[in-house]
């Protein structure tokens, strides 16, 4: 079947760098949005914009009486635009590499698609005058879209060969195992946000009925549990004479981690200080992708029949032995 992106593709053709370089875009881009959420809420902007999709009445941009909160709520907006833009891009110069790469394509649609999600799930964030619930959810999203932009910028610097694992087993699961609690330390921390006192407004919000200082332990534990897992995974993979490549990424993993860390505490004991606490959502946004590029570091996808692996064999220590 003949579609636009088809036709485009039969007259242009684009370099390999060009896809990296706007995959990589849209991963910074998906970084940034994190970070522009946050300063929406941390200005009390939440509600700068009262309606959804509109800003305003019947405006779309926001008017003089909305002053600068509606300035941040409707630019934080158009940065979801923004986004959808390079996301465009993404798709439409993967479609023009030569060979197509469709595995690279479909990364970059589901990115579009996640998108139009977490933009339907901020609208239902105003139109419920920031229910912290809704908040979180909508915060969630962004870890989904993070994780697919990498996966896609991953796939633009790799071959379509099968993948060959790099260590073995057990290793990989030790990994997943440390993406699960990451993704269960960032979802800790959306229930201390919404306890917390920077509900996005500067009326009074309703906030989620737990016990802010309980909730904040209890994430505060899941970072220690987090940074114990990775200190075991570098000596894991010191152990197994891992490549150099997954030993670098474990102990960049265990910079970011104790960084994020040393942020949260200092917002703690210096009472949740606005500046601090944007960093430390930057710094959830990194340790994501860290953890991310931890475990993509433990296989190697050479290009299609570059390397054949005979049965039996799993991964590169056993092809060596061959």
């Amino acid at each position: 079947m003949r579609t636009p992106f088809s036709l485009l593709a039969e007259r242009v053709t684009v370099s390999d760098r060009v896809i990296r370089w706007t995959a990589f875009a849209t991963l910074v881009a998906s970084v940034l949005i994190v970070v522009t959420g946050g300063a929406v809420r941390l200005t009390s902007s939440g509600l700068g914009c009262p309606t959804w999709p509109t800003c305003g009445g019947g405006d779309l941009a926001p008017t003089a009486a909305m002053g600068v909160h509606g300035i941040i709520e409707f630019s934080n907006r158009m940065l979801t635009d923004v986004i959808c833009v390079l996301v465009g891009l993404s798709i439409i110069t993967a479609r023009c590499g030569k060979p197509w790469r469709r595995s690279v394509s479909r990364l970059g649609w589901a990115q579009f698609w996640i998108i139009m999600v977490d933009a339907v799930l901020g609208g239902i964030t105003v139109l419920s005058h920031l229910n912290p619930f809704v908040v979180a959810v909508h915060f969630l999203v962004s870890p989904v879209l993070i994780m697919v932009a990498l996966a896609m910028w991953q796939r633009t610097r790799e071959g379509d060969g099968e993948p060959v694992r790099t260590v073995g087993k057990p290793v990989q699961h030790l990994s997943r195992l440390i993406i699960v609690v990451t993704a269960l330390l960032i979802a800790a921390g959306t229930l201390a946000t919404g306890t917390g006192p920077h509900s996005g407004d500067g009326t009074s919000v309703k906030r989620m009925p737990f016990n802010w200082e309980k909730v904040t332990q209890f994430h505060a534990d899941f970072a220690m549990v987090t940074i114990g897992l990775s200190l075991a995974m570098i000596f894991v993979l010191l152990a197994v004479d891992a490549p150099a490549e997954p030993r670098r990424r474990s102990r960049e993993f265990l910079v970011v981690l104790l960084s994020q860390a040393l942020i949260g505490f200092v917002q703690f004991f210096t009472g949740l200080p606005e500046l601090i606490v944007g960093f430390h959502m930057l710094g959830a946004a990194l340790v994501w992708v860290s953890v991310l590029r931890l475990h993509l570091s433990l296989r190697i996808r050479p290009a299609e029949g570059e390397l054949e692996r005979p049965a039996g064999i799993e991964s590169v220590a056993d092809l060596a032995a061959v």
